[in-house]
């Protein structure tokens, strides 16, 4: 059967059993299944759950959801370059803990966590560890052994694979209470008929991701430093949000002083240049991303910001004339 053959090569990238691999809708679902389907199931043990300021909203929400069902939120705060310290997540376990989940990378200012740490603090506490690995899985290990991980989130549409598809690793001694009822799919905790095509298409692109991670790192890394330096190069007052040194390949995320972002995104378009102001899912939001309030930019700083992203496909060629249209138009805008 097609979906028990790319199952075990999941579970192989992932370094987990079989039976550890839930397919489901996407990311969103994957992390609603993690944080609703974790902390209702094991509601007996605890009711106190850890996470960050700057998680994307498909883990915020759930946790609002169960802040108005009784259980205690704790969301750290983040440094001015977006990491998490290790020694505020141990600081923030108690007795009544029952789950820490912390964003592998960023989605919006790409800063990549250090999760391995973090993963081993939750270890020696007893506390299972989720991660929202989305954004990591086209240049970054997936090893869930070497991530300490006991949920880990991934998702079709971040590795070119087919939208509408994903999965969640759940280590085997976890127990979830299915958010989606009415069959006994995937092991009973994820009802309703499986996407054969999409859940194919997403092995496949996850093999493919993994297999060339190295590689389209490397050559992202290159691309990005380099629009970075150009841009500066011609206006030295615009600034990078998040670290440049611990950073996704494919990700820039600039302020450009005294500039509206939400006016410059519509000249770009009409250039072909194709970008946003923070996270894809609020396109259109007007109002200041939550990721950059939370590294401590103001209203305006973060009102004055430019989420760029790169992809495997992007060239040189593209970078030069995505910069000098940027350039170009601000001067106008000034």
């Amino acid at each position: 059967m097609a979906t028990d053959r790319v199952r075990k090569s999941t579970a192989q990238i992932l370094n987990c059993r079989e039976s550890e691999i839930i397919f489901t809708s996407g990311g969103t679902e994957s992390n609603n299944l993690a944080i609703l389907g974790f902390a209702r199931a094991n509601k007996d043990r605890g009711r106190h759950i850890v996470s960050t300021e700057i998680e994307h909203s498909s883990i915020l929400e759930p946790l609002n959801q169960l802040k108005n069902e009784g259980f205690q939120i704790t969301l750290l705060k983040p440094d001015k370059e977006g990491f998490i310290s290790p020694d505020d997540v141990k600081k923030a376990i108690t007795k009544d803990t029952i789950l820490v989940s912390i964003i592998y990378a960023n989605n919006e200012i790409g800063t990549i966590q250090p999760i391995k740490e973090i993963g081993q603090i939750c270890r020696e506490h007893k506390v299972p560890f989720h991660t929202d690995a989305c954004q990591a899985a086209t240049t970054l290990s997936l090893d869930t052994k070497e991530l300490r991980a006991d949920l880990l989130t991934i998702n079709g549409s971040k590795i070119y694979g087919p939208k509408g598809i994903g999965a969640l690793y759940k280590n085997r001694e976890i127990t979830l209470q299915p958010i989606i009822s009415g069959g006994s799919q995937e092991r009973g905790i994820r009802g309703g008929t499986l996407n054969v095509p999409g859940i194919v298409g997403f092995a496949r692109a996850l093999e493919i991701a993994q297999q060339t991670k190295e590689e389209q790192s490397s050559h992202q890394t290159t691309l990005r430093d380099k629009f970075l330096s150009l841009l500066q190069e011609k206006n030295p007052q615009i600034s990078l949000n998040g670290s440049l040194k611990n950073r996704l390949a494919n990700n820039l995320n600039i302020q450009i002083p005294q500039i509206n972002t939400q006016l410059l995104l519509l000249h770009l378009d009409n250039a072909g240049i194709y970008c946003s102001t923070g996270s894809a899912c609020h396109a259109g939001s007007t109002s200041p991303s939550h990721v950059l309030s939370a590294i401590g930019l103001s209203e305006q700083q973060a009102l004055s910001s430019l989420r760029l992203s790169l992809g495997k496909h992007t060239t040189e060629k593209e970078i030069i004339y995505a910069a000098e249209k940027i350039i170009e138009i601000t001067e106008k805008m000034k």
